[in-house]
C-alpha cells in the first residue's frame, strides 16, 4: 500500500524525453481511460460509489465525475492550443465542482458517456496531429505556466492512471 493514498501512482513527473515511445504511451493511456475507469468501478453499488477513496478524500462517484470534468476541459485546451497562438485557458475550481450536487449524487453513467465521446474525439485529434503540433502551447494563468501539448498529454496520462488507481487501490484495501 502506498504511504500517501493521495498519490497511488506517485506524483506527476514529466517524461525526460518526448519521443515517439512517450507519445505512443500517452496516446494509448488516454485512449484506454474510459475502459479502464469502467473496469475499476464495475459492480460497485451506490454505497460503494459513495465511499471516499481515502479519509477526507472524494468518493468514487466524485472521482468519476471529476475525471469527466477534467478531461472535457483537457480536450478543449488541446483544441484551443491547436487553433490559437498560445491561448490563456480558463481554469476552473475542480474541488468546488466536485462538491456540486451532481458530482456528489448523480449516477456515474452520464459521466462515463461523456468520457467515451470526449476520448473518441480527443484520440481522433491526437492521431491526426502533425509532430510539430505537440510543441504548440497554452497558458495556465493560475499556475503561471505555459504547457506544450506534449507536456499536457503527459499530465493527463498521469491523471488517468492516478484516478483509476484511487479506485482500484480502495477496492484492494476493502477487498471488494
Amino acid at each position: 500500500m502506498p504511504d500517501d493514498l493521495r498519490y497511488p501512482v506517485g506524483r506527476f513527473a514529466p517524461p525526460a524525453d518526448w519521443d515517439t515511445a512517450a507519445q505512443s504511451r500517452c496516446r494509448d493511456v488516454i485512449a484506454d481511460l474510459p475502459k479502464n475507469l469502467r473496469t475499476a468501478i464495475d459492480g460497485l453499488d451506490d454505497r460503494r460509489l459513495d465511499t471516499p477513496y481515502r479519509d477526507s478524500g472524494w468518493t468514487v462517484r466524485q472521482v468519476v465525475h471529476h475525471v469527466a470534468d477534467s478531461h472535457l476541459n483537457a480536450y478543449c485546451r488541446f483544441r484551443l492550443a491547436l487553433t490559437e497562438d498560445g491561448p490563456t485557458i480558463k481554469p476552473y475550481a475542480e474541488a468546488r465542482w466536485a462538491e456540486l450536487h451532481d458530482a456528489r449524487s448523480f449516477p456515474v453513467a452520464p459521466s462515463l458517456a461523456i468520457l467515451d465521446g470526449v476520448h473518441a474525439r480527443w484520440i481522433g485529434l491526437i492521431d491526426a496531429m502533425p509532430q510539430a503540433d505537440w510543441q504548440r502551447t497554452f497558458v495556465h494563468p493560475e499556475q503561471g505556466k505555459t504547457f506544450t501539448l506534449a507536456s499536457a498529454a503527459a499530465l493527463y496520462t498521469w491523471h488517468s492512471l492516478h484516478h483509476v488507481a484511487h479506485i482500484t487501490a480502495l477496492r484492494t484495501r476493502n477487498r471488494w
